[in-house]
This record gives structure tokens, C-alpha cells and sequence, in this order.
């Protein structure tokens, strides 16, 4: 597919056009393919979507009703999750079809397409003359009735349910807290989280619940967030059959 078909595509799914294209194709460039061709890549248009979206949907579940820090902080987990952001992606917007990479690049195992994701929520704010009402109505609207579903069908949020499942035992939300083990020369770092301890909203180590769990590890994985994923996923089994 062509450039311009790529920006028409995207464009067309998201019913918005840009008055800035340069904006759109930057957020559609990946650093690895941006320092080949000496382009713009969507790295700091991540992070300013990153937090538009963050804002967007806790607003918008305050509205809802929902207003407990425990369920705040969930949302804020389930945000945080890649692969959740690729489906989104994916499923919603086909925006697979529509990103500037390197051929040697892969959109599976990677963060590429979340992150992508992200830098176009943050390049429609910044296009819309930084209206978090367009990003809303343009993006996340399309998906924000499906995100209860959408997390239900999900096998990913392990730390969110986890803190869910702790919540209701504990009567508060604890604090989980884990160390990372790497090995590997630096590009092809293999992480390990381990000695995973359980801690109350006072920093407090609650000795008990992590007697049962401080002897579990992740497995080896491409990254810290991945390993600590599985990890939560050990915990929450292990719980479950203590508690």
C-alpha cells in the first residue's frame, strides 16, 4: 500500500482529516524506520497519547460513577497493557495496514502497534488545536462501550485482576512490588521478575500473603513488562488456591 493510501485509509476509519498530514505520518513512522529515511518517528506523539487517553476515560468513568482509587487504579492498569492497545488497534482501526516501518520489522511480539495506537490519539489532539473532545469522539468512542467486553475476553490483565481479587480479600487495594533479574548482552536482554511481596496503602509488608508467594518467578522474557505480566499471572493462581 502507498503512503498516501495509508494516510487516506486511517483517515477514512477514524472519520478525520487531518489539517496537518505531516502529523499523521510522523505518528505512523516507527524510530526504527523515522532514522532510516531521516523522518520524524511517533515517539513523543506516544507519550502525549499516552496521557490524553489516560485522561479521556477516567473522566469519562467519573462520569460514570465510578470514583473508588481501587477502581481507578485498575483502569489505569488495563491502560497499560500492550497487547490490550494492539487489539484495540488492530480490531478497530486496521491500523496494522497503515504503519511506516523497517522491513526487517514485526508487529508481533512488539510494542509497535500499541504504541502506534497511542501516537495517533495524540496526533488527532494536537491536530484538533488540543481538543481532548475530537480525540473522544474520533477514537475512543468507537471502542469505550466494548471495554468492559473487551477486557472480560482478554487473558493479559493479570496484575488487574489480581489487585481485584486481593481488594476483596483485603478490604483495600494492596501495593505489589517485584525485582527483575536480566541476562543477556544489551540487545537481547532477557528479563526475570522475582521475590514478588505484597505490601497495605501504608507501605507495610504484609508478611503472611507474602510468605506465599515470594518463592515464584517469572519466565524468561523480552522484556520487564512482559516478565512482570507473567509473574502476576503465577501470583494470582498461586493466591487463588491459598486464600
Amino acid at each position: 500500500m502507498s503512503e498516501d493510501n495509508k494516510l487516506d485509509k486511517i483517515q477514512k476509519k477514524i472519520g478525520y482529516e487531518f489539517t496537518n498530514q505531516d502529523l499523521l505520518r510522523q505518528a505512523l513512522t516507527t524510530p526504527q524506520y523515522g532514522n532510516e529515511h531521516g523522518l520524524e518517528d511517533y515517539e513523543i506523539l506516544e507519550t502525549i497519547g499516552d496521557s490524553v487517553i489516560r485522561l479521556i476515560f477516567i473522566l469519562k468513568k467519573y462520569k460514570d460513577g465510578i470514583r473508588t482509587p481501587g477502581k481507578i487504579t485498575q483502569l489505569k492498569q488495563e491502560l497499560e497493557n500492550d497487547n490490550m492497545l494492539k487489539k484495540i488497534a488492530r480490531q478497530y482501526f486496521e491500523l496494522h495496514n497503515c504503519i511506516f516501518k523497517s522491513e526487517n520489522q514485526t508487529l508481533k511480539r512488539t510494542k509497535i502497534l500499541a504504541d502506534t495506537f497511542e501516537a495517533l490519539c495524540g496526533a488527532v489532539f494536537l491536530d484538533a488545536q488540543e481538543d481532548f473532545h475530537t480525540v473522544q469522539e474520533k477514537i475512543i468512542d468507537k471502542f469505550y462501550d466494548d471495554w468492559n467486553d473487551l477486557v472480560k475476553d482478554s487473558s493479559i490483565f493479570n496484575k488487574s485482576r489480581l489487585l481485584e481479587f486481593l481488594q476483596a480479600q483485603l478490604r483495600f487495594t494492596p501495593i505489589i512490588k517485584t525485582d527483575f533479574h536480566s541476562l543477556g548482552p544489551d540487545n537481547e536482554r532477557i528479563w526475570i521478575a522475582k521475590n514478588p511481596r505484597i505490601y497495605s496503602q501504608n507501605n507495610e509488608l504484609l508478611k503472611d500473603l507474602t510468605s506465599y508467594i515470594n518463592h515464584l518467578e517469572s519466565k524468561r522474557s523480552k522484556s520487564k513488562k512482559y516478565a512482570e505480566q507473567n509473574l502476576y499471572r503465577r501470583i494470582y493462581k498461586n493466591l487463588k488456591n491459598k486464600i
